[in-house]
């Protein structure tokens, strides 16, 4: 880890750990004054509908911040950002920090003072509606702050091969020749995934009610209808598609500009699994390894991972060539 790399990897983290600092320090100021169980969860009124004790709110206000900025670092030093995407990434951290670190804090003052009841609960306490926009806005702060900050410091070097050059390997197609390329993106998790939601639901059906049942049945059916997706490229681009017809991705071949295989790390690169949003990039995470990254027109890039990635990205880069030589 060299000099860059520890900076980027500190502005990132600096902003959970200042959140973390101020909580700390006004529970340690308040604390005399705080009942013995906090009023931890309120409802749409505003109104308190849980409670945690002192030790407990702490210990789990602590971890979400500790736990959300060590992400966030992992994401920022090890990630393969660059330019505009680096400078949101960090941007987008700061403002996470400043919006969970609002609501934590805000959570434990409303609390000062409050009387007790015979169980050591906080009366009285309630969570208007405008801390929200508060801590909107505080994040909405935070972010322009990161950005500047991230614009400042160290920003990470473009690594050759993190994207498509426009001189990948080609298939060799005779004149009037169509091809298409399809593969399985599965993996062995996606079907136990959505088992257990699945029977999650069902057993909710039975023992609650089915609003409360709902949710989970829909996504257990989101879920095993890409249980097994497909990758297909062919002259209408990439398409990454499950069991029924929709929902389905699909990138079509006159926004693409230029493709690659390469290994993909979904946690660092995209922030997870599923289908992803960051930065500078879109793309559908099955599992880390080899994969197709894109190059779109805009500069923006679409990733999928996939097995035999090498052929998916060659057939592309000859049909592109193609499309380029009818136009």
């Amino acid at each position: 880890m060299n000099r860059k790399s520890v900076a980027r990897a500190s502005l990132a983290a600096l902003p959970f750990l200042l959140a973390l600092a101020v909580f700390l320090l006004l529970f340690a100021a308040r604390r005399d004054r705080l009942p013995d169980r906090l009023a931890s969860h309120f409802v749409g009124s505003g109104r308190a509908d849980d409670y945690a004790g002192q030790t407990s709110y702490l210990v789990v206000a602590t971890l979400v911040l500790l736990g959300t900025g060590l992400l966030w670092t992992v994401m920022a030093w090890t990630g393969k950002y660059t330019g505009r995407a680096y400078r949101t990434t960090i941007a987008f951290g700061y403002a996470v920090a400043g919006f969970l670190g609002y609501l934590l804090t805000v959570t434990l003052l409303i609390n000062v003072d409050a009387p007790e009841d015979a169980q050591g609960r906080g009366q009285d306490v309630s969570f208007p509606l405008w801390h929200l926009a508060a801590a909107l806005g505080v994040g909405a702060a935070a972010y322009g702050l990161g950005h500047l900050a991230a614009a400042l410091g160290p920003a990470p070097e473009p690594v050759e091969g993190d994207g498509p050059a426009g001189k990948g390997e080609r298939i060799a197609l005779r004149t009037g020749e169509v091809a298409g390329w399809a593969r399985s993106a599965g993996t062995w998790w996606l079907p136990l995934a959505a088992l257990l939601v699945l029977g999650g639901g069902v057993l909710l059906l039975f023992t609650a009610s089915w609003p409360t049942a709902l949710p989970a049945l829909v996504v257990g059916l989101l879920i095993a209808t890409f249980a097994r997706p497909y990758v297909t490229v062919d002259r209408r681009g990439i398409t990454v598609s499950g069991l029924l017809p929709w929902p389905r991705v699909r990138v079509p071949l006159d926004r693409i500009e230029a493709a690659s295989s390469r290994d993909i790390s979904p946690l660092t690169e995209f922030g997870g699994w599923g289908y992803r949003i960051r930065p500078g990039r879109t793309g559908v995470m099955i599992r880390s390894g080899e994969g197709i990254v894109a190059r779109l027109a805009g500069g923006r890039d679409f990733a999928v991972t996939v097995d035999d990635s090498a052929t998916g990205a060659a057939l592309l880069n000859t049909l592109i060539d193609q499309r380029r030589t009818d136009h």
